[in-house]
């Protein structure tokens, strides 16, 4: 079996091609499900014993993009997952039920604790979109919000690389987006899924930056 490589031996693109492809005027920085439940030690994953080490490792560097590219006058977007009865979907509770655990639902559960956004949250003139499950485009306002923006690129960040981080950078290619994935960004609870999701995603649809690089890219 081949090992599994590092992201440091992932393909990542340079300063060069970056400052050719990062407009500030026309990026914005997708923050993914930076709340309670996926990354707080008081959420449905912390308490679950879940190491959340990679995760906060990443808001670090969230941060850090969200302020460089803000004071460039980029656009900063977060998005979140909401959840109600009403949204769990059949397909879902059968997911569940064929899992071995009938009855279960979604986390981030629309007016619980768990939804909010934890450390990281939006400021006055930040996008803050809600959606049901993975992807951030399906069934909400975010291609129009960025359109009416004139954004053509995404720097795409947050949790979990392997799944909303994933479906919704792939999403954004299908609308058409530039997609930079940050991959120091970006965290799953599981080194394998973070490096497998990386890998597919810059076969695919993505180049892979990391933030350092994209902090020199904006200060130029």
């Amino acid at each position: 079996m081949t090992a599994l490589p590092s992201v440091s031996d992932l393909p990542h693109v340079g300063s060069e091609l970056l400052s050719e492809i990062l407009d500030p005027a026309r990026t914005a920085l997708v923050l993914v499900d930076v709340q309670v439940d996926f990354v707080s030690p008081d959420g449905v994953i912390g308490q679950a014993g879940v190491d959340l080490r990679p995760a906060h490792i990443a808001m670090a560097q969230m941060a850090r993009l969200r302020e460089a590219l803000k004071q460039k006058g980029g656009t900063i977007c977060f998005l979140k997952v909401v959840t109600r009865d009403e949204t769990d979907t059949d397909a879902l509770k059968n997911l569940y039920a064929w899992r071995g655990k009938p009855g279960q639902h979604a986390i981030c559960r629309a007016d619980e604790a768990g939804a909010d956004y934890y450390q990281l949250v939006p400021e006055d003139g930040d996008l803050d979109i809600a959606k049901v499950l993975f992807d951030g485009f399906h069934g909400t306002e975010l291609d129009a919000e960025l359109k009416a923006r004139g954004i053509d690129t995404v720097l795409m960040a947050g949790v979990t690389t392997d799944c909303c981080v994933d479906q919704t950078a792939r999403s954004a290619f299908h609308h058409n987006f530039n997609v930079v994935v940050v991959s120091d960004a970006c965290a799953a609870y599981e080194e394998i899924l973070h490096v497998g999701a990386l890998m597919a995603l810059e076969k695919n649809c993505a180049l892979l930056a990391d933030t350092q690089t994209v902090l020199d890219t904006l200060e130029g």
